[in-house]
C-alpha cells in the first residue's frame, strides 16, 4: 500500500519527524519532488539531522530510500549528506536514485543567485539552491536527465552546446558574467556520473514491482500546499508541485495506488520567504514564539533564516488539507504552545469588509485580514505524554476545535521533537 506524507501549510510543519515515525512500518520511502532548497529535521538515537535531499527513511536498516524522478538532484549535496551520515555513525542506508531524475547544475545555482540580486527588493526569497532555473530547464527540455550521462558522449556534447547557446546569452548580456565553457560542463557531468553510478537504477520499474508484491511504500513531500505553483500563494511559491497528487508523477506510480494521505498541520503557523501570510504576528509576540518553537527555535533547516511566525490559520489549513486530499492529519509541535495563557486562532478572513471562510487566490489574499478567536491555554509541558486522554483538557479542546474546523480527523499528535514524542488517537 502507498501512503503520502505532505504539508498542509507553508512548509516547515514537521513532516520529517512524521515521515521518520511512519517509515518504521514502511519498506520503501520516496522523495518525489523538490531539491536542496528545504530541509526536514529529524531527532533520533543518532542525534539531530537536517536532511535536504535524502528521504527521511534512511535511519532504518529495513527500508529502501528512493530519490524519485520528480526530484531536483544536487549531486554535491547528495555526496555531502551521505558523508555526514557516515561521519556520525549512521549505518550506510540503502538508497536508489531514479535514472529519470534530472541534475541541478552549477549554473542553475549561479542563475538563481544572480536573478535574486537583480530583482533586489522584488526578489522571491529564494534559498539560491538553483531550484527555479532547474525546473525551468526541465520543462523547457534543456535539462540533463541522469540517464543521459550513461548514453553516447557525443550526443551529450551536442546537447551541451545547444544549452550553452541559451545560457550564455543570459550570462553575457543580462548578468554581465563570463560565459560558460562546454568542456567544463561536460567534465562536471562526467564527475557526477561516477559519483552517483552505484545508486542509479530504473526506480519506476522497481517501485511498480514493489506495489505488485504488496510492499508498504511511503511518499515524502517537501514544503507545503501553500507553496504549490498552481494552488499556492503564487508567485511566492516553489517550482515543483508540493501536492500528494504529484506524488504519483514524481515517484512514477499510478495515482490510484495512493490510499492514504497524511497532511501535517502545524499547531501554529510559520513560513520562510516572501508571500501572503494572513495570520502573521510581529514584534515581541513573534520573537517569543520563534524562540520557543520548532526543535530549538524556528529557523530554516536549510538557510538558518528566522521563520515568519503566526497563529494557527484554520482557513489556510482547511484549504491545504483539501487540495492535498488529506485522509488524516498529523498535528505537529503542539507542545510549543504550553507557555500561553490564551491562544489566538485564525478562524476566518475579512476581505473588503466581508467575512469569508475560504482561501482565495493571491490577488484577493493580499487584502485579507485575520478574524481571530481566542482559546484557553493549558499552561504546562505536555512532552512525555503518550495517551491522548492524559493531555490537559484545554489541550484536547484545542485539538478538537482545529479538527472540527478543518474537517479532517487528527489521528497523530506530535508533542515534542523526538520520534518518541508522538500520540496516536
Amino acid at each position: 500500500m502507498v501512503k503520502a506524507i505532505v504539508g498542509a501549510n507553508w512548509g516547515d510543519e514537521g513532516k520529517g519527524k512524521i515521515t521518520d515515525v511512519i517509515a518504521a512500518q514502511s519498506d520503501i520511502v520516496i522523495r518525489f519532488q523538490g531539491g536542496s532548497n528545504a530541509g526536514h529535521t529529524i531527532i533520533n538515537n543518532y542525534g539531530k539531522f537536517a536532511l535536504h535531499q535524502l528521504p527521511s527513511g534512511i535511519f532504518y536498516g529495513h527500508t529502501t530510500s528512493i530519490i524519485g524522478n520528480g526530484v531536483a538532484l544536487s549531486v554535491e549535496n547528495f555526496v555531502k549528506e551521505m558523508k555526514s551520515l557516515e561521519e556520525r555513525g549512521v549505518p550506510k542506508p540503502n538508497i536508489l536514485i531514479s535514472d529519470r531524475a534530472q541534475i541541478v547544475m552549477p549554473y542553475h545555482i549561479d542563475l538563481d543567485t544572480l536573478e535574486e540580486a537583480r530583482l533586489s527588493e522584488n526578489s522571491f526569497g529564494s534559498t539560491k539552491s538553483g531550484i527555479a532555473p532547474f525546473y525551468s530547464d526541465k520543462y523547457a527540455k534543456i535539462g540533463f536527465q541522469i540517464s543521459e550521462l550513461y548514453d553516447d558522449p557525443a550526443l551529450l556534447k551536442e546537447k551541451i552546446q545547444r544549452v550553452l547557446t541559451i545560457k550564455n546569452v543570459l550570462y553575457k548580456h543580462l548578468y554581465h558574467q563570463p560565459e560558460l565553457k562546454a568542456e567544463d560542463i561536460f567534465a562536471k557531468l562526467m564527475e557526477y556520473k561516477e559519483l552517483i553510478a552505484p545508486y542509479v537504477t530504473d526506480t519506476v520499474a522497481y517501485v511498480n514491482q514493489a506495489i505488485k508484491e504488496g510492499k508498504s511504500i511511503l511518499l515524502e513531500g517537501q514544503l507545503g500546499a501553500l507553496k504549490d505553483p498552481d494552488l499556492g500563494i503564487y508567485p511566492m511559491v516553489t517550482s515543483s508541485s508540493t501536492l500528494a497528487g504529484f506524488g504519483a508523477v514524481g515517484a512514477g506510480i499510478p495515482p490510484y495506488e495512493i490510499k492514504e494521505i497524511i497532511a501535517v498541520v502545524k499547531a501554529y503557523s510559520s513560513a520562510v520567504g516572501a508571500g501572503e501570510f494572513v495570520s502573521e504576528i510581529f514584534g515581541a509576540e513573534a520573537d517569543e514564539l520563534r524562540r520557543r518553537g520548532g526543535d530549538g527555535g524556528e529557523f530554516g533547516a536549510t538557510t538558518g533564516r528566522p521563520r515568519r511566525m503566526g497563529w494557527l490559520d484554520l482557513v489556510a489549513s482547511r484549504y491545504g488539507c483539501q487540495v492535498q486530499g488529506a485522509t488524516s492529519i498529523a498535528f505537529a509541535v503542539l507542545d510549543v504552545l504550553g507557555y500561553l495563557d490564551e491562544i489566538p486562532v485564525c478562524v476566518a478572513y475579512e476581505l473588503d469588509g466581508k467575512r469569508i471562510d475560504h482561501f482565495p487566490s493571491t490577488a484577493l489574499l493580499k487584502r485579507c485580514k485575520p478574524i481571530l478567536e481566542t482559546l484557553p491555554g493549558w499552561k504546562c509541558d505536555i512532552r512525555g505524554i503518550k495517551n491522548y486522554d492524559d493531555l490537559p483538557e484545554n489541550c484536547k479542546k484545542y485539538i478538537e476545535f482545529a479538527e472540527k474546523e478543518i474537517g479532517v480527523p487528527i489521528q497523530i499528535v506530535s508533542n515534542g521533537p523526538s520520534r518518541d514524542d508522538i500520540i496516536y488517537r
